[in-house]
């Protein structure tokens, strides 16, 4: 029966000097099993959504949660990474282990420490989520990635830098209402659309304020099988999800359409019986301006090429036709890798139970979560939908 979402946690993300990899694991499994009124012994499964990639020395990160929670020791526990997609994985593979009918109730973690490596090793480290043989060397780290991804674009359809801008304002004005946001001030259209000294020119046509934030943070969520979320003081049903991987090297696709996610969100639908039009907000992995323009066409909310019209006539703002990213996004909120696409079903899970405090999208049922990792190889797409 379908994977439900039946209790959540979130910390704050940005710079957070105080906690190392272990204690935000801690923090956030405590705080999410209290939340879903569930014990430690109920779980039959952890999943840990954990890059890495040299961020910290300690690895083999599955059984750190025991440490905090002592009451998980002898649960199965597996980490997982799929690039900036690794939150999204672990919970896909819960609600996997939840369907196969190998337990009832799981825990989902999604965790990353970031800021205390230096800058230029955050970029080696990121760099690292592209193909390594014939991208190694871009200039900028994986800003160059999408640099060069934006150039493409911007030669096949035109300069489409107001687009960006107008994605970059709204979701940080969307982020002023997010508690957990590491960026809470509203930038406006003009200071996003020009660059200055306080937003430089980063790679390509990009400029800082297209550019997600390096951060800390984490999430976490407790899942339970159908029956049993039905016995929980609140349940959000995953009711269709889907996961579609493309070639990793960008020499061998079109980088001007991200097929990946248009299939993943073909797919999502089909299996949820909906149309785009039945949802009433997305969350999308903007960990670039130019990664939203594009998954705005992917997902068939305009066509290839048509994006900017779309964003610019107020189709993804709060109150427009399909409001996108009212947390703020990867942009505002921050992007710390591995806890991404788990913050991304809370937020989700938040919206559709009416709980989204300022956030929340007015009337919002039913929702949708795309999680990106790498340039639009790792695709990872959930429709959501309260039972209670």
């Amino acid at each position: 029966m379908t994977a439900c979402i039946v209790g959540w946690s979130h910390s704050p993300f940005g710079k957070l000097e105080g906690d190392d990899v272990e204690a935000l694991i801690g923090r956030v499994a405590a705080d999410a099993l209290a939340d879903a009124e569930v014990a430690p012994e109920e779980i039959d499964a952890v999943y840990l959504g954990w890059y890495n990639g040299g961020f910290s020395r300690q690895d083999f990160g599955s059984s750190l949660v025991m440490n905090a929670v002592p009451g998980l020791r002898y649960a199965p526990a597996t980490r997982l990474e799929n690039a900036c997609a690794t939150g999204s994985a672990a919970v896909h593979q819960a609600a996997n282990f939840l369907e196969a009918k190998q337990g009832r109730t799981v825990l989902v973690i999604g965790v990353e420490k970031m800021t205390a490596t230096p800058g230029p090793e955050i970029g080696g480290i990121l760099l690292q989520c592209s193909y390594v043989k014939e991208e190694a060397e871009t200039e900028g780290g994986f800003a160059g990635v999408f640099g060069q991804i934006c150039n493409g674009y911007f030669q096949k359809y035109g300069d489409q830098s107001d687009a960006l801008a107008a994605i970059a304002a709204k979701n940080h004005k969307n982020g002023c209402e997010n508690p957990y946001a590491q960026m809470r001030k509203d930038l406006g259209f003009d200071f996003c659309r020009h660059p200055s000294e306080k937003n430089p020119l980063v790679a390509g046509p990009l400029k800082r304020t297209d550019c997600s934030l390096v951060s800390d943070g984490a999430a976490a969520l407790v899942m339970r099988d159908g029956d049993a979320a039905l016995a929980s003081k609140k349940a959000v049903a995953i009711r269709s999800r889907a996961q579609v991987n493309d070639f990793l090297p960008m020499s061998k696709r079109d980088m001007t359409h991200l097929d990946g996610c248009a299939r993943a969100w073909e797919k999502a639908l089909e299996g949820a019986k909906l149309a785009l039009d039945d949802l009433d907000f997305v969350e999308t992995h903007d960990c670039f301006t130019i990664a939203e323009l594009m998954q705005v066409e992917a997902m068939g909310l305009a066509a290839p090429g048509e994006g900017a019209k779309t964003v610019l006539d107020g189709a993804t703002q709060k109150d427009g036709r399909l409001p996108i990213n009212a947390s703020g996004g990867l942009k505002a909120k921050g992007h710390p890798i591995g806890a991404t696409g788990v913050s991304m079903h809370a937020l989700a899970a938040m919206q559709v139970r009416g709980q989204a405090g300022g956030m929340q999208v007015d009337g919002a049922e039913i929702g949708g979560v795309f999680n990106m990792g790498g340039a639009g190889v790792a695709n990872y797409c959930s429709i959501l939908q309260a039972l209670r």
